[in-house]
């Protein structure tokens, strides 16, 4: 359940990971297993979903597997050239024309070719290869598990 306070209600522990007592909630380590962590002998863990987005484990169409407890994603992301869209960059190119003929830089914004060569001409440099958080807009609220109450039936 998302809980919206800064305690976990009676009867619920906040999915952070946490080793329980295999002899204090055997109904649900019955559920859990050691999926999420613990001995499987005296402990078990809840899910950790500090900071993670829940996503439905199996396959869906077009998607690979997601196996139950299976964690995945990075925390920051750093893109290489070959991962940008492809795109063209405005060049500047000093004039080694005669005495007479001008100086300066002229942009080249009207190319027809795609290949055409330009020695000594460079493009402007950008980017920095720094990493960078990949998130959409998030809100940041506990899961909490159910402790007790009705053990689920199976279908």
């Amino acid at each position: 359940m998302l809980f919206a306070g800064n305690f976990a209600p009676r009867g619920w522990a906040f999915c952070d990971g946490q080793l329980l007592a295999i002899s204090q909630y055997t109904a649900l380590f019955s559920i859990l297993g050691t999926t999420y962590g613990g001995d499987g002998r005296t402990t078990f863990g809840l899910p950790d979903l500090r900071g993670r987005v829940p996503i439905g484990p199996g396959t869906g169409p077009g998607l690979s597997n997601r196996p139950l407890g299976a964690r995945g994603g990075a925390e920051q992301v750093t893109l290489s050239v070959t991962q940008l869209a492809s795109h063209a960059h405005i060049t500047q190119k000093s004039s080694d024309e005669p005495a007479g003929a001008g100086t300066g830089n002229y942009p080249l914004q009207r190319v027809l070719d795609d290949d055409l060569v330009v020695p000594g001409a460079t493009t402007d440099t950008t980017g920095g290869g720094q990493p960078h958080e990949n998130m959409p807009p998030f809100l940041a609220v506990y899961y909490c598990i159910a402790l007790q109450g009705i053990f689920p039936s199976r279908n």
